[in-house]
């Protein structure tokens, strides 16, 4: 079995807040350490209510300290929101605190609507250009470059390893020149992600961090004792998703049983555009939709995301999950 690792989005409940939502992600973290996952990330995005997340080098300090083993790292940091210098304190800080266990996943997407720009007080779709360059410049910044003209304290020579991401081809083209492995965002976006994978493994120069191309792919897996539980658990996921693709994202909101079947047309069509990359249901169930799609990509490894609405059931997801695939 290739290795499992799992993404979370710092979900808030519908009911809740903040604070409790960095309280579960903790115990998550510490559940998929226990389960046996190789990384866990956190995700940027600014400008979600349902969404607690956008600080990601913060709540990777938070997670850090909750776990022992696991790689931690960011799924990833959107580096046109930022400048490479002050990520590579922030990254180089982690790395200190934690030693040996840092990942920087990187992308080009802002993580959130155009008012963020504003916000940020960031030409967004200019700094996006420059997005090859400073993930170069992170890159010296991090591995010790001696001809650079100031030193990133903390970050300087810092053993994180880093990640090209991406939900288009444009990531794949970048880590195979760059030499990075590479994570496609197909839990939310699997059109491209055949193409994708294929343009990297087939364009990828070896680095000095890699010498083989080395690509992971993303699943929306909720599991549960049955089918039915598992669908249950799943429809506050979805609303999720539908609210956010019709622009009324929210809080996430409890189950709701038989959601699918109320859905108009349009947005059930949504959701059907997702299920290559999900995997809702028992642990049969679970076990034969990974399967298959490890075997449609070949990635040599595999992160999840999967919301429940309770948070003790999004940890037993995990638990089954890895059971079930024989971890």
């Amino acid at each position: 079995m290739i290795p499992l690792s799992v993404l979370d989005l710092v979900p808030v409940r519908e009911g809740y807040g903040v604070a409790e939502a960095m309280a579960e992600t903790a115990l998550y973290a510490r559940a998929a350490e226990d389960a046996g996952y190789k990384r866990f990330w956190i995700a940027e995005h600014h400008g979600t209510e349902g969404v607690a997340g956008g600080a990601a080098a913060v709540v990777l300090a938070h997670v850090g300290h909750a776990t022992s083993t696991i790689r931690i790292g960011s799924g990833g940091i959107m580096l046109p929101n930022h400048n490479p210098y002050v990520i590579a304190e922030q990254f180089g800080t982690l790395d200190a605190l934690f030693p040996g266990r840092v990942d920087l996943g990187l992308g080009r997407a802002p993580g959130a609507g155009g008012i963020i720009a504003q916000a940020l007080r960031k030409d967004l779709m200019r700094a996006a250009e420059y997005f090859p360059q400073d993930v170069v410049e992170l890159r010296a910044m991090l591995t010790g470059d001696i001809t650079l003209p100031i030193k990133a304290t903390p970050g300087f020579g810092a053993k994180v390893e880093m990640w090209m991401l991406g939900s288009s081809l444009f990531g794949a083209q970048l880590a195979a020149r760059l030499g990075l492995p590479y994570a496609f965002a197909s839990h939310f976006a699997p059109d491209h992600l055949d193409e994708a994978l294929a343009i990297y493994r087939r364009d990828f120069q070896p680095s000095a961090a890699l010498q083989q191309p080395h690509a992971m792919a993303a699943m929306s897996v909720i599991a549960d004792e049955s089918d039915a539980g598992a669908e249950l658990l799943a429809s506050s996921q979805e609303q999720s998703f539908v609210r956010l693709r019709t622009g009324e994202p929210g809080k996430l909101p409890p189950p709701v049983p038989g959601y699918r079947d109320s859905l108009p047309l349009h947005s059930s069509t949504i959701l059907d555009r997702m299920s290559v990359a999900w995997a809702v249901g028992g642990p049969a169930t679970v076990r034969e939709k990974i399967g298959r799609f490890i075997e449609r990509t070949g990635a040599d490894e595999l992160i999840i995301s999967g919301t429940t609405y309770d948070p003790a059931a999004r940890r037993r997801s995990l638990e089954i999950t890895m059971e079930a695939l024989g971890g």
